[in-house]
């Protein structure tokens, strides 16, 4: 491809300098065998590719990956823009988009790692990374920790039956004020329902009554059996939505069926005390997550068809 402009990408700024982190655990992940920094960085990607490049590649390890972030950071392009400059690196082979299931800090989670290379890497390099990186460490289900049950004493009855009794105590009666009613029972709505109404307040293209969410909460709690968070959920719901959506209701049932995440099979325990991580690969695109050898150019199959290129 002919480029007229092969001025060199931009490095470290202070926009870059004062670009938010990630929460812990997310973010930027700078791949292995990376070469120096050199002055024609991404000199053959076009103009705004080469700026969004350079500017991605001057940001610390775990800084915020997200377009929002990203498009408020530096001037020049805004949110649109930048989604489709992300698209086309993935494309040309300098990242990839992936959840893992972290077990870092004895917590499991899903969080979102955009893993970055300044080298463009082909198809089955990154296949063979993300493999890589799923073997790294298995995946363990969490169990919930409850309180140890700690039986009584017999020391400390004996002692307290060896104390003499002592002689009772003249009281006057005090007036015994009523104890309050116990609160009624209230039932909790489920995480999945309350994922599917805060949709509308994350877009309000996907708002829901509450009978869609009762009716729909089912097909969402589908979703959290394989692993996945609310964050996540919201995610993929609301990533690549067009201009108007007719019917929100519709919408997120289609989605909430096209777009489940694979049931993963369970895991063998890990070594105590390291992480575990079990890995989605998400499309650049639409955000749809699957298994590493799904994709090609970091694109689902229905996207690689949609892609005039």
């Amino acid at each position: 491809m002919a480029v007229s402009n092969l001025s060199p990408a931009p490095r470290a700024s202070a926009s870059s300098r004062s670009h938010p982190e990630a929460k812990p655990g997310y973010g930027k992940r700078s791949v292995p065998d990376q070469r120096l920094p050199h002055e024609g960085e991404f000199a053959l990607l076009p103009e705004r590719e080469r700026h969004i490049a350079g500017y991605v590649d001057a940001l610390p390890e775990g800084a915020a990956m997200d377009i929002k972030s990203l498009a408020r950071s530096q001037p020049l392009y805004g949110q649109m823009a930048v989604g489709s400059a992300l698209r086309a690196l993935g494309v040309a082979g300098h990242l990839r988009h992936v959840r893992c299931l972290s077990g870092e800090g004895g917590q499991v989670r899903w969080v979102t790692r955009t893993f970055w290379s300044r080298i463009a890497r082909d198809n089955e390099w990154w296949e063979a990374f993300l493999a890589a990186e799923e073997r790294g460490s298995a995946p363990q289900e969490a169990a919930a920790a409850l309180p140890p049950w700690v039986p009584t004493d017999p020391a400390a009855s004996e002692a307290s039956a060896s104390v003499p009794a002592q002689p009772p105590v003249t009281t006057v009666p005090q007036q015994r004020t009523a104890e309050p009613e116990p609160e009624a029972t209230v039932d909790r709505p489920s995480p999945a329902f309350l994922a599917l109404a805060r949709l509308g307040r994350t877009d309000s293209r996907l708002a829901l009554s509450a009978a869609d969410c009762a009716a729909l909460e089912q097909a969402a709690a589908e979703w959290f059996a394989r692993g996945v968070d609310a964050d996540y959920l919201t995610h993929a719901l609301t990533a690549g939505l067009p201009a108007s959506v007719d019917s929100p209701f519709g919408f997120v049932r289609r989605r909430l069926r096209d777009k489940i995440p694979p049931l993963l099979p369970a895991a063998a325990p890990a070594v105590p005390g390291t992480p575990v991580r079990r890995l989605i690969v998400e499309c650049t695109e639409c955000a749809v997550p699957g298994r590493p050898e799904a994709f090609r150019d970091g694109l689902c199959r229905p996207c690689r068809q949609l892609d005039p290129a």
